[in-house]
């Protein structure tokens, strides 16, 4: 596919309308600019590959991947922040002013719009501008209608993730036949929509579409097919108040009776039946019963072994050993899990979520470094994971390594304005540097999107009570949202402390050194009841304090000090 130049100040426009497919229109723009820096595009191959699929010149279609599982879809929010952070570093080097236009915005696939909506508050301070067009013309390509082009775009929009655009052309193809006139594309797209509406979390349209092929018609395999998707529905993809284990079970057996007499070539009957008891051996994971669950997988996978030839399906064997993994990790062992990834790892090496898995284990174990090293290869796969950006950011603070922590966090919350645990590391590293302005405007715009958050509430008051202004009431409606949050108790006497209401902070201090045994509580209500002649009360919290590991040398020296002065008032 041809891609109009960018050199000039104007640029040939660019036609977003969905008919042309997902990324329509920027996928042509993003492609020009990868020709002009190739450098460039080398540091962004893995989200421009996956929205200009014709730049990868090794690649096969998306559908003939025979993928085992499918992309998230928020994973087109990552690709957007990739693509977006690529075309603002080339517009950065931009001379003079130049301008794109993009026409049919208003009729633009879901991906093109959200691609837009990222890149243009990153290009606000370079040269480069965006004509955004919005005319009413019509449908300038309309959907595929001969089977054989429906089931091949739908296939490819499901495999690269774009369920919006998937099921827009299922739902065409399925309009457009009938099961008693042609079952077979009838069934591809009935299914093809169930999956785009589940990953889009509609699941409950999803299960209305199967039992619907059920009462349609009685043909095995069909049934079989929509016996395994149901049940991974109650499973996984239903709101947690209507998933059903019981219900999935069922469903499980159902596909696997089916599969028994459903497949006339013998090898496919076991590939089938073995992943349909990787179902069962979730539900079994997930009731307590792991060794139950890992009896089902080392089973799956001899039987698997057995029918694939040496190479044949690496993915297949990957994901039931990236199964057992997580069950050796629900009993006790980690080194046999860590094994286990590390196998996967090397039959699967581009899947960001095996990286992500094991930089936990590494983590867990205190392995810093190969945890660290693991999140960046997530993050470059992924791409942009805000969860690895995260989990890397907190590693780097444990370190302290505070400006690669701030670096993560701020990329996380680019990606996902919404991951409130980002949100809260950075306020706090913000405010422990004592950037109070930053930490506030952040701490805000978190607590636009989740008014009640308790850790953002207790912080901003912190913030708050760092000048000195009032605080209590925020550190009350943190309390209300979390009684168990110890910083919210502990700021909050020190509030009424400071204001001379004494017992009050003592009162809450008694909160929160009931849930904490670090010293700092300890210290504050030894203090507070000094204050009020409590004597033997404050040097019994000051001694308490006193004998917790890891006392850094200013603390211990100061609970000696009040220790001192305890012992010498009840003497004197």
């Amino acid at each position: 596919m041809p891609a109009p130049a960018v050199s000039g100040a104007a640029v040939t426009p660019f036609d977003c309308h969905r008919g042309h497919g997902p990324y329509a229109g920027v996928a042509g723009f993003l492609a020009s600019i990868a020709a002009d820096r190739p450098r460039l595009a080398a540091r962004h191959q893995v989200e421009l590959h996956a929205i200009a699929p014709w730049l990868d010149r090794t690649a096969r279609p998306a559908a003939e991947e025979e993928p085992i599982r499918f992309h998230p879809a928020r994973r087109t929010a990552c690709l957007a922040y990739g693509a977006a952070e690529f075309a603002a570093s080339w517009a950065g080097t931009l001379r003079r002013p130049v301008t794109v236009t993009f026409e049919h915005v208003a009729n633009a696939d879901e991906t093109t719009a959200e691609l837009l909506d990222t890149l243009l508050p990153r290009i606000a301070a370079t040269p480069l501008r965006l004509d955004l067009r919005d005319d009413g013309t019509a449908d300038p390509a309309p959907l595929p209608s001969a089977p054989d082009a429906v089931r091949a775009a739908l296939g490819d929009s499901l495999a690269r993730g774009f369920y919006h655009h998937a099921a827009r052309v299922a739902a065409h193809g399925r309009a457009a036949v009938t099961p008693g006139g042609d079952l077979r594309q009838w069934w591809a797209c009935s299914t093809g929509l169930a999956t785009a509406l589940a990953a889009l979390d509609r699941a409950d349209e999803a299960l209305e579409l199967y039992d619907e092929a059920r009462a349609a018609t009685d043909d095995p395999k069909i049934n079989m097919s929509a016996a395994y998707a149901t049940a991974m529905l109650y499973a996984r993809h239903l709101s947690a108040a209507d998933q059903d284990p019981a219900q999935a079970r069922h469903w499980l057996e159902e596909a696997l009776r089916l599969a028994e007499g459903g497949h006339d070539d013998q090898r496919h009957q076991v590939i089938s039946t073995v992943f349909y008891e990787q179902g069962l051996a979730l539900l079994d994971a997930r009731a307590g019963a792991p060794a139950q669950a890992l009896r089902l997988i080392d089973d799956g996978l001899a039987r698997l072994t057995a029918v694939l030839a040496p190479g044949e399906h690496p993915q297949h064997l990957a994901r039931l050993r990236h199964n057992r993994a997580q069950v050796h990790l629900a009993l006790g062992d980690p080194e046999q899990a860590l094994a286990d990834l590390d196998t996967v790892i090397a039959h699967d090496p581009g899947n960001s979520e095996y990286y992500v898995d094991r930089a936990a284990l590494h983590r867990a174990a205190g392995r810093t470094q190969p945890a660290i090293k693991d999140y960046g290869t997530a993050i470059r796969l992924g791409p942009h994971l805000p969860e690895a950006y995260y989990n890397r950011a907190v590693l780097h603070l444990e370190r302290g390594r505070d400006e690669r922590a701030r670096e993560d966090l701020e990329h996380a919350l680019a990606i996902d304005p919404g991951h409130l645990d980002a949100r809260i590391a950075l306020v706090n590293a913000r405010l422990e540097r004592g950037a109070l302005d930053a930490a506030e405007r952040d701490a805000l715009a978190g607590l636009a999107l989740a008014p009640k958050e308790p850790a953002l509430l207790c912080t901003l008051g912190l913030i708050r009570s760092e000048r000195g202004e009032p605080s209590e009431e925020l550190f009350t409606q943190a309390l209300e949202g979390d009684q168990t949050l110890v910083e919210a108790w502990t700021n909050r006497a020190a509030v009424r402390f400071e204001r001379g209401e004494v017992s009050a902070a003592v009162a809450d201090l008694d909160r929160a050194v009931a849930l904490s045994s670090a010293p700092e509580p300890r210290f504050n209500r030894g203090t507070a009841l000094a204050r009020l002649g409590r004597w033997e009360e404050a040097a019994r919290d000051f001694t308490d304090a006193l004998a917790q590991p890891g006392l850094d040398r200013a603390l211990r020296r100061d609970l000696r000090a009040e220790l001192a002065r305890c012992r010498n008032a009840r003497s004197g």
